[in-house]
């Protein structure tokens, strides 16, 4: 099952609204080079664990 990251579920200065959606690491990984160069987060491991955490499974599209 895709995951999703959606910034709306983390405040931000910036009001940030992207979602980031695929496999788990891909998201993992793409969340955390966002969340560095957009919103000045240091990168790390503790980082990376708290956005897989926050993961939510994404919802299928029905046609």
């Amino acid at each position: 099952m895709r995951k999703i990251a959606d910034c709306r579920d983390f405040p931000s200065e910036t009001n940030c609204t992207l979602a980031i959606s695929g496999e788990e690491e891909e998201v993992v990984r793409a969340a955390s080079e966002h969340a560095v160069s957009m919103h000045g987060h240091k990168s790390s491991p503790e980082l990376s664990e708290q956005i897989r955490s926050a993961l939510k499974d994404e919802m299928p599209q029905h046609a």
